[in-house]
């Protein structure tokens, strides 16, 4: 068992008694979170330190002087940032100017316990302060702990396995050569991967050639070969594009990036019997969807497959960056053999650790059926709205349509009066707010909206 070592309460210099691990002991008593939508106090002590960097920790500056400093310093692949952040706190985040906002984003699907959590910074801290990193000549007992409890979650066969990375792409980058190892005979080999159009599962090179948006493809081709793109959701032409030359399908249960599109129903059990029938791994890509952010550990759990491999990420540190690739039975298992694939972060005590205790959460705060409440509460009030065409999603995921192509007016608006939203596309708003989101705090941004709306038309 992993221990931390603390200081004397005397001060006398002599090592306090080592403590276990709070998530690798037994998950059976209470984190001590307070329940899973409990914030912490944010009105703490300021940062210890040097005045610069207790300046840059605090954020003490306007935001137009972080802004400025950004222009100058930093790669303009983000554009320029929509607001300078300094501080949050469960569902809220404060800019640099002081201004609070209702954080409906949640980092894009990351925040899972939304910020500043106690029980998950205690954890970090914890760890950090007893093993930060070691390669991975070396493992630790938070990083077998992490795979046991992924395996677990997600009902995986004997034999399966996993493999940390630190991030979505990176994930995906390790199903990519996972399926380039799906190579067939010399007879007949499997070169075809394919996607969907619409996908999205990075920006990385493999990731990108699988992404179908061409704005992101076209500047960096040519892309590693053999992506084909089907339609979205049409069952028939993803059984016409698998044969024997199909190394992999690659499949997100909602298309996150594409204004929360689900699969049709019926259409993963699809892929599974064709995929298995012409020998093609099925890899699932639940980044966006994985981590309890449908109401579910697992956005395809209800499909009633076994998919070959499955990618993690966004919410499973709870903000902490780590992603995991799940491979599913002996066989996929063994696809990758020492020395083929390698990371030097992946899988690093700090970030295991806070998975860990942010699935802990996830699990012994019965939050999953949280999310499925105020997931339905939400999605039941922005349909009762007008100038909402479409709500679409599951859990506190969730895309809907505008009767006019004015999302991103709706997301300058909704900043302006404190709430922070997104548009994937011109008509379209998404939601991936942490997934201790209150009713109450649903309830605050749907009666916004209809003005949000109005302001965002008058810009036009």
């Amino acid at each position: 068992m992993n221990e931390t070592v603390g200081v004397s309460p005397t001060g006398d210099g002599a090592p306090a008694r080592p403590q276990p691990h709070p998530v690798l002991a037994s998950s059976d008593g209470d984190p001590g979170d307070g329940g899973p939508i409990a914030v912490p106090d944010h009105t703490r002590a300021p940062i210890a330190g040097s005045a610069p960097t207790a300046s840059v920790m605090t954020g003490t500056g306007s935001g137009a002087d972080w802004l400025a400093r950004y222009s100058s310093s930093l790669l303009g692949v983000f554009g320029t940032p929509q607001r300078v952040l300094v501080r949050g706190a469960g569902c809220l985040v404060w800019d640099a100017d002081g201004k609070e906002y209702l954080d409906l984003l949640g980092g894009i699907a990351v925040n899972a316990l939304g910020h500043a959590h106690p029980f998950v910074t205690s954890v970090i801290s914890s760890q950090l302060a007893t093993l930060g990193h070691v390669s991975n000549f070396f493992t630790s007992p938070t990083q077998i702990a992490l795979a046991e409890k992924l395996l677990d979650i997600s009902k995986a066969p004997a034999g399966s396995k996993v493999f940390f990375a630190n991030s979505g792409t990176e994930a995906i980058e390790a199903a990519f050569k996972l399926a380039r190892r799906n190579s067939g005979s010399e007879a007949q080999p499997r070169t075809k991967i394919i996607a969907l159009e619409g996908a999205f599962h990075g920006r990385t090179m493999g990731a990108l050639a699988l992404t179908s948006k061409e704005a992101y493809r076209a500047p960096f081709a040519p892309l590693p070969g053999g992506v084909v793109h089907v339609p979205f959701g049409d069952i028939d032409a993803l059984r016409a594009a698998i044969d024997d030359t199909t190394a992999a399908v690659f499949l997100e249960p909602i298309q996150g990036e594409a204004g929360v599109r689900p699969l049709p129903a019926g259409y993963l059990r699809a892929a599974r019997e064709a995929t298995s029938a012409a020998g093609a791994l099925l890899i699932l890509d639940e980044v966006q969807t994985g981590i309890g952010r449908t109401g579910k550990w697992l956005a395809s759990e209800d499909a009633g497959i076994v998919p070959d491999a499955v990618t993690l990420a966004k919410g499973l540190g709870g903000g902490f960056p780590i992603g995991a690739l799940l491979t599913f039975g002996p066989e996929v298992s063994a696809l990758l053999s020492a020395g083929q694939h390698g990371t030097t972060f992946g899988g690093n005590p700090v970030a295991t650790a806070a998975a860990l205790a942010t699935l802990h959460v996830l699990e012994n705060q019965q939050v999953l059926g949280h999310v499925r409440e105020v997931g339905e509460h939400l999605r039941t009030g922005l349909a009762g709205i007008d100038g909402v065409t479409e709500v679409r999603g599951e859990g506190l995921l969730i895309g809907f349509d505008l009767d006019a192509d004015v999302a991103a007016a709706v997301v300058t608006a909704g900043l302006d009066a404190g709430f922070i939203v997104n548009s994937p596309g011109p008509h379209t708003i998404r939601l991936a707010p942490p997934l201790i989101l209150t009713a109450a705090q649903a309830d605050r941004f749907l009666a916004a909206l209809p003005a949000l709306l109005q302001t965002a038309k008058d810009a036009q």
